[in-house]
C-alpha cells in the first residue's frame, strides 16, 4: 500500500505543478490587464488635469468678480485633487508592475 502512494506521488505532484503554472499564467495576464487599465486611466486623468489647467487660465483672464474668484478657487482645489489621484494611480501602477513581473521575465 505504501508503495502505491509513492508511485502516485510523482504524477500527482506533476499535475499539481502544471495546474499551479496555469494559475500563475492567468494571474500574470490579469495583472497585465490591470496595468494596461491603470495606464489608460492615468492618461485620462492627465487629460482631465489639462482641461482644468486650461479652464483656470481662462478664468484668470476674465474680469475679477467674486463669482469668478470663487470658481477659480474651486478649480484650483479640483486640480490639486486630480494631481493627487494621478500620483496615487502612478504609485499603484508601479506597485502592480513590481509584483507582476518576475525577475528576468517580461510580459
Amino acid at each position: 500500500m505504501a508503495k502505491e502512494k509513492k508511485e502516485k506521488a510523482p504524477s500527482d505532484l506533476l499535475s499539481l505543478n502544471i495546474e499551479l503554472q496555469k494559475k500563475n499564467i492567468e494571474l500574470l495576464q490579469a495583472m497585465h490587464n490591470l496595468t494596461e487599465t491603470v495606464n489608460s486611466l492615468t492618461q485620462r486623468m492627465d487629460n482631465l488635469v489639462n482641461v482644468f489647467e486650461e479652464a483656470a487660465k481662462n478664468v484668470a483672464n476674465v474680469e475679477e468678480s467674486s463669482r469668478v474668484v470663487e470658481l477659480a478657487t474651486k478649480l484650483e482645489e479640483l486640480l490639486e485633487q486630480n494631481k493627487s489621484l494621478a500620483n496615487g494611480l502612478l504609485l499603484l501602477e508601479r506597485y502592480v508592475r513590481s509584483k507582476s513581473i518576475e525577475p528576468g521575465r517580461k510580459l
